[in-house]
């Protein structure tokens, strides 16, 4: 077995029970469930136009070295159903890894979605695509296939350390990957904080919602209040 160039095809799938319930939360909201620390990095946006507000699947995890493809198109052969891809790209912006070809045939796969830690190309018709891709910019640059690289195996994307069958959530906001031995806490955690919310974002329309809370973090935080002009 060498390390830095092989593939697993089995990766752990205890928390597809719980996707269904996690594709009615935002991706926000379960973000604060966990110390508001589990998103991907803010460059990683929405490439195209899903018609469904929320992306919910099981990480097929995908290490590729700097503008190198191979590795994605093997990983688009297995990736099916409740399956996203996402793929680190070792920080590169100077290649694109996929275009509208390969985001055709993943959707023709039925994956739940595409998330590539580096750029798209044919940008004009993935932004019209309804099937969710997240990328870092677009370039009309073509990667290479020389590999090597590695699938399902844990990776860094975006800045967060991803495993494979690790829960990846994304919306319009961006991306979080939930781990998958938490993922039963943090859906309870979220469900209760959905309500919460809900209910604070009805009191915000009228005006109503109760703000004592920040008095009492300016003065524990030792904030001088003037009741002058700066002079």
């Amino acid at each position: 077995m060498t390390a830095g160039n092989r593939i697993y095809l089995r990766r752990p799938s205890d928390a597809e029970p719980l996707l269904e319930a996690f594709r009615r939360l935002p991706a926000a909201v379960v973000a604060d469930c966990m110390s508001r620390l589990p998103a991907l990095s803010a460059e990683i946006s929405l490439k195209t136009a899903p018609k469904a507000p929320i992306m919910c699947g099981l990480a097929v995890t995908v290490k590729a070295r700097s503008g190198d493809n191979l590795m994605l198109h093997k990983a688009l052969d297995m990736a099916g159903p409740n399956d996203v891809i996402i793929l680190s790209n070792e920080g590169d912006r100077s290649q694109s890894l996929m275009g509208e070809v390969m985001a055709t045939y993943a959707r023709q796969r039925g994956m739940e979605g595409i998330v590539l830690d580096g750029p798209v190309r044919d940008i004009e018709g993935l932004s019209r695509m309804d099937f969710p891709i997240y990328a870092a910019g677009h370039t009309p640059g073509g990667p290479f296939k020389d590999g090597p690289g590695e699938i399902n195996v844990p990776i860094a994307c975006g800045k967060i350390h991803v495993s494979p069958g690790d829960i990846v959530l994304g919306d319009a906001d961006g991306v979080i990957v939930i781990p998958r031995q938490d993922a039963a806490r943090i859906l309870e955690a979220a469900q209760a904080y959905l309500i919460v919310d809900e209910h604070n974002f009805e009191l915000a329309k009228t005006g109503s919602l109760e703000r004592g809370w920040l008095a009492e973090a300016l003065q524990n935080k030792q904030v001088e209040i003037i009741d002058d002009v700066y002079r």
